[in-house]
């Protein structure tokens, strides 16, 4: 679309870029995702930089929108737009390329906020910002590799150095930097020769800087496909070579002071590879590729306070590569899964599953679960919300899939128990009916019931709790009150057995008795002839307890 040419690097700038930048990656995201051969061949650099992008121009409207509202209706700073735009994407980043991304733009904010309420930043101002931008990217990245996206960005970052003239010369330098860096990964990166492609990353952020000049020329650069395929010389270099190197990503968000960061990278380097941590000033957004993702978490946890909890699985022919591959052919059917704690996602992905992390007070949006959805990379999926507020908002997710042209069947699970049930029934070679048939049935078979604390005096089905009482809920309502989490859990477990069951699974939060477990397990073994007991560790779940009786 035709813009106004901006004069100078203001607020209105800023969004503009944005929202260029985003309508960009829209159209290039699946040309992007089919380049993506490294670090990971997953096919998803382009989905996950849009979606960071997303993320950024989000909380700069938001910013505007909040401006619009106030009692001078006065736009907003350049500051608050840069500051809104760092932060969205620090918040937001998907993924290797993604999190890179969001250091970039955080980088350039701390350049161009650095003089607080300042109307606007000259062509001076942008090669600074485009310079500091390209340097804490390459120093957040554990090991840098040339060939990638950071060669792309110094690149840019050198021509916009070397460029006269205004805003709009300088932009157009660093596009046409970046554009010829681009061309000449394949010959950086083996992997890249060899399937005949330039990085995906670089690819991206080639197209982020093409939005740039149009901010400032009100000119579109065309980055066609010529410029994002090469000619491989030997036909016979491209075979891909044998998978190895870690199976999981792991990316959450970590508030976290800096000394306690700097180990983190320490601990998180020693287990895994492609470590990229961007951010600061108490918010971290950690990304790293893991063969033991809850040992990646629970560095985080150790560190400060993860949330956010994305895990996924790279799959069969989804892992690490020393050679090139082409992108993944889909798989027939996937399980994708809300889960309430690190210990259960852990759990989840061992069993296949892409999960979702829902944390108490932050529910995943019908977004997180499409992008789930097209992580699983499957013609068919399996859905599990795990919880019955998140049924309309997985119902919607649903739907958006569909118009994909992804068969997907929601079963209303209410409880991650009733999640893992469904899950230990699941038949990939089954027909998709028959599967969802079978998972339903499981699912349904399960009573569930939580053991937590009340936060403040409510009315109950069991009467009127105060703050701090112990609380057994039973299928979704209360049905104990008590003053002992352990005595409580026993009453609820002998109410659930009542109606009878053979197998019992205890979920255990980070806060709960130690005991507790043995103490049920000792329960169920005396006073109940021919029922199991299953105990998982669900980590910070919210509730102490989950209980699933089948």
């Amino acid at each position: 679309m035709a813009q106004v040419p901006q004069t100078f690097f203001d607020a209105l700038a800023v969004r503009t870029w944005c929202g260029l930048a985003l309508e960009a990656l829209g159209r290039a995201r699946e040309e992007i995702d089919a380049i993506n051969v490294y670090p990971v061949a997953d096919g998803d650099t382009g989905t996950n930089l849009y979606l960071t992008v997303e993320s950024a121009a989000a909380a700069v409207d938001a910013v505007f929108v909040g401006h619009e509202a106030g009692s001078d209706g006065s736009a907003p700073s350049l500051a608050d737009a840069v500051r809104a735009m760092a932060h969205g994407a620090l918040i937001g980043a998907r993924g290797n390329s993604g999190t890179i991304l969001a250091q970039l733009l955080r980088g350039m904010a701390q350049v161009l906020a650095a003089d607080g309420d300042t109307a606007h930043a000259d062509a001076t101002g942008i090669r600074l910002a485009l310079r500091h931008a390209a340097d804490s990217a390459r120093q957040a990245v554990a090991h840098p590799v040339e060939g990638t996206v950071l060669t792309v960005a110094s690149a840019a970052a050198d021509a916009a150095g070397g460029a006269e003239g205004d805003c709009g010369a300088v932009v157009r330098a660093a596009y046409e930097g970046a554009r010829a860096a681009l061309a000449a990964t394949p010959h950086q990166l083996a992997v890249l020769e060899r399937a005949g492609v330039v990085d995906a990353g670089g690819r991206g952020l080639v197209t982020v800087l093409a939005a740039l000049v149009e901010t400032f020329t009100g000119e579109t650069p065309t980055v066609t496909r010529a410029h994002t395929r090469v000619v491989v010389d030997s036909p016979g270099d491209c075979a891909p070579a044998p998978d190895g190197g870690p199976a999981f990503e792991v990316i959450y968000l970590l508030e976290a002071e800096d000394a306690a960061v700097a180990r983190l990278r320490e601990r998180l380097d020693s287990l895994g590879d492609s470590l990229v941590v961007v951010g600061g000033d108490g918010l971290w957004n950690v990304h790293v590729h893991v063969d033991d993702a809850g040992a990646a978490v629970e560095a985080g946890v150790e560190a400060g306070r993860p949330h956010r909890i994305r895990i996924t699985h790279f799959g069969v022919g989804d892992v690490h590569t020393t050679g090139a591959r082409p992108p993944r052919e889909r798989v027939q059917r996937a399980v994708v899964a809300v889960v309430p704690g690190p210990g259960l996602a852990g759990l989840y992905t061992e069993a296949g599953a892409t999960t979702v992390l829902a944390r108490p007070g932050e529910p995943p949006a019908s977004g997180e679960l499409v992008e789930a959805v097209r992580r699983a990379h499957a013609r068919e999926v399996v859905l599990l919300p795990n919880d019955a507020d998140l049924r309309h908002t997985a119902a919607a997710a649903a739907e958006q899939a569909r118009t994909e042209g992804i068969r997907v069947a929601l079963i209303p699970t209410r409880s991650a128990v009733q999640g893992i049930a469904a899950l230990a029934v699941h038949e990939p070679e089954r027909r998709f009916d028959e599967d969802v048939v079978s998972m339903t049935s499981a699912a349904g078979a399960t009573r569930y019931a939580e053991v937590a604390v009340a936060e403040r005096q409510s009315w109950t089905m069991a009467g009127i709790c105060q703050a701090g009482d112990v609380l057994g809920l039973i299928d979704g309502d209360v049905a104990v009150i008590g003053a002992d989490v352990t005595a409580t859990a026993e009453t609820v477990l002998d109410r659930m057995l009542a109606a009878g069951g053979e197998l019992v699974t205890l979920v255990l939060g980070d806060d709960a008795p130690d005991d507790i477990a043995p103490h049920l397990e000792a329960r169920v073994r005396e006073s109940y002839l021919a029922v199991d007991t299953v105990v998982y560790r669900g980590g910070r779940q919210g509730a102490l307890l989950l209980i699933g009786v089948e």
